[in-house]
């Protein structure tokens, strides 16, 4: 019988992964890296609600011990600091998002977000760039 963690693995590529990643604390960029890199379709999510634009971040919190920042830009504006958390290393989950910690959104008029730039720092000093349309979805340089 496979673990969660196995079947995880084996969707994400065994080879991908650092050694030990399995029962890593996801730190790192070593760590995180892989499933970003899989998952760049859910790293920004738009919201309708309340006669707004939801811009959501909560998929780039939730691994953000390995990053050292991100920056959002919004239908073809320079891309921002976005602020983020700071990693609860002192925590069983270093990546969960404790109430102090604000909320992952940030509000633009309704309807006007068409498309989104996602400037993301690793702490290995490495960095990638996404663009995505309004449904998340990559859009092709």
């Amino acid at each position: 019988m496979l673990k969660l963690g196995s079947v995880f693995a084996l969707a994400l590529g065994v080879a991908g992964m650092p050694d030990g990643a399995l029962s890593a604390p996801f730190t790192t960029a070593a760590e995180v890296k892989p499933i970003l890199s899989v998952t760049k379709a859910n790293w920004v999510s738009v919201r309708e609600f309340d006669g707004q634009d939801l811009l959501y971040v909560t998929h780039l919190w939730s691994w953000r011990c390995g990053l050292n920042g991100m920056r959002i830009g919004v239908n073809g504006a320079e891309p921002e600091t976005w602020p983020m958390p700071p990693c609860h290393e002192d925590q069983a989950a270093p990546n969960a998002i404790l109430p102090e910690d604000g909320l992952p959104y940030a509000a633009f008029p309704l309807g006007s977000i068409q498309q989104i730039t996602i400037d993301v720092f690793y702490d290995d000093l490495t960095m990638e760039t996404l663009k995505v349309d309004r449904l998340g979805q990559p859009i092709s340089p």
